[in-house]
């Protein structure tokens, strides 16, 4: 990042349900915890084991709001509403979040049907105790890493919407936020503390909006950055940081960001 160059959010990115497609709204709020109401559900085998967009494409054609107030969860398909329902705790579980955390939440009754009829197999609805999130609540991409990884390659635009980042920031250099670890980072009235990269896995290929594999992206990164190795999470293709809030609040489009 040059001198005197002001950083700003230019996208924000969250879904009620993990997997689902991206809503993109003008304001976040941000806990301790991490995006209020991002991915507060998640999906699972009849064996309890965890499910995503990685393995079912489909989902990402499909959007879903949820007023925490209400307990109201309603569905969008790609012809419009499917359902639209107050959200009852049944049987209690805890997912195993490929071996990085445990997350507690309750089958959400009564909602199998719909979403095994979206996900073309047997899968339950989870309401998580916690944001059903991998590692850490917060996720941040500068703008500059991914208009870097298409010239790289030659390639056209791509759409970073496809590496279901929170926080886009412009005005950085390419990979900016790779050195941003361990420090404070102002967005808005937010404080964040910027953590490790996030190693990315197949869910990048598939288009955002149709949920094909359509992008070879884990092979652009490899072109542009290598096979990269961390002690936390070894060796993998790696491409934006994860954060965690020590100062909540609302983070909005345009708003400033500053590294404290």
């Amino acid at each position: 990042m040059e001198q005197g160059t002001q950083l700003s959010v230019s996208l924000l990115s969250m879904t009620p349900v993990k997997g689902l497609g991206l809503h993109h709204p003008d304001s976040i709020d941000v806990s301790v915890g991490g995006v209020v109401g991002d991915r507060a559900f998640f999906l699972v085998e009849d064996d309890g084991a965890l499910i995503s967009c990685t393995d079912i494409g489909a989902l990402m054609q499909h959007r879903a709001e949820y007023d925490a107030a209400s307990h109201v969860l309603t569905v969008h398909g790609p012809d419009g509403e499917l359902r639209s329902d107050v959200v009852v705790p049944g049987e209690a579980l805890v997912t195993d979040f490929y071996g990085l955390r445990d997350v507690p939440g309750h089958v959400a009754a009564g909602w199998s049907e719909l979403f095994s009829d979206i996900a073309g197999r047997s899968v339950r609805l989870v309401l998580g105790g916690t944001g059903a999130f991998d590692v850490a609540g917060v996720t941040l991409l500068g703008t500059a890493s991914t208009e870097e990884l298409a010239a790289g390659n030659a390639t056209g635009p791509i759409d970073a919407r496809r590496f279901r980042m929170n926080v886009e920031i412009s005005g950085a250099s390419p990979h900016d936020e790779d050195t941003w670890e361990g420090h404070e980072l102002r967005v808005g009235e937010v404080v964040l503390r910027v953590g490790g990269p996030v190693k990315r896995c197949a869910a990048t290929t598939r288009n955002p909006d149709s949920g094909e594999i359509d992008l070879q992206t884990l092979k652009l990164i490899g072109n542009v950055r290598g096979r990269q190795e961390t002690a936390d999470w070894g060796k993998g293709f790696y491409f934006g940081v994860y954060a965690e809030a020590t100062r909540p609040g609302r983070i909005n489009v345009g708003d400033e960001v500053v590294l404290v």
